[in-house]
C-alpha cells in the first residue's frame, strides 16, 4: 500500500553550461594569460613574485601572532577579575575576624578574658628611666 499523502521532492539537474562561458574562461580570454606563458615561466617576474609572496606570508604569520596575542590578553583579564574577587573576599574575611568581639571569642577556648577595665596610662617622669 502506498503513502498517498507523502510529497515527492522535485529533482534538481545541474544545468552544465557550455565549456568556455565560466567566469574563470571570461578572466583567461580578458586577461590573455597565455601570451604570458607561451615560451614557459617569465624568469623575469619571479623577484617580484617571490617577495609579493614573503609579504602575504608575513602577514598571515603577523595576523595569527597577533590573535594569538589577543586571546592570551583576555585570558590574563578574566584571571585578574577572579584574582580580585578572591582579594576582596579574603580581605572582607580577615576585617570580620580581627574585629574585638570576634578575637575574644576566639580566644575563649585558650582562657583569655577581655579586660572589663580601661588601661591606665603610665607616666614616666623626664629624669626617673
Amino acid at each position: 500500500m502506498e503513502n498517498k499523502f507523502k510529497i515527492e521532492p522535485k529533482k534538481i539537474t545541474a544545468a552544465k553550461g557550455e565549456p568556455g562561458n565560466s567566469v574563470f574562461s571570461g578572466l583567461e580570454k580578458k586577461l590573455n594569460l597565455e601570451s604570458y606563458f607561451e615560451e614557459g615561466f617569465p624568469i623575469q617576474y619571479l623577484p617580484k613574485i617571490l617577495f609579493v609572496l614573503g609579504l602575504a606570508l608575513f602577514y598571515i604569520g603577523n595576523t595569527h601572532y597577533a590573535e594569538k596575542t589577543v586571546r592570551k590578553i583576555n585570558h590574563i583579564q578574566a584571571e585578574v577579575e577572579d584574582l580580585r574577587a578572591d582579594y576582596t573576599t579574603l580581605k572582607s574575611d580577615l576585617m570580620f575576624a580581627s574585629k574585638q568581639s570576634e578575637v575574644a571569642i576566639k580566644v575563649k577556648a585558650y582562657g583569655l578574658k577581655e579586660s572589663l577595665t580601661p588601661p591606665t596610662k603610665v607616666v614616666v617622669e623626664e629624669g626617673e628611666y
